[in-house]
């Protein structure tokens, strides 16, 4: 089996750049707020002792996943309706 590949154009290489720079621009703004809503507690005062570094253990995770999915999620969906996606 041979797979031949085409030179993109500048249109699409473009497209690729924007959609790369908007899903980067996008999970860094979900991973803010995902740290944030888990962060809220204990810059209120809500919480202390262990609890509290509980919480800002959760919240780096938290916001660790919501990048990562939200830039998965925008580049697959990019991938899946771009128009030489096999």
């Amino acid at each position: 089996m041979v797979i031949t590949r085409t030179r993109r154009t500048q249109a699409e290489r473009d497209a690729q750049t924007a959609e790369s720079v908007f899903a980067l621009f996008s999970a860094t703004l979900y991973a803010g707020a995902a740290f944030l809503l888990f962060v809220l507690p204990v810059l209120y005062g809500m919480v202390s002792g262990t609890a509290k570094n509980g919480f800002v253990i959760a919240a780096g995770v938290a916001a660790a996943v919501a990048f990562v999915a939200r830039m998965v999620e925008l580049l697959w969906r990019f991938r899946q309706r771009a128009p030489d996606a096999d």
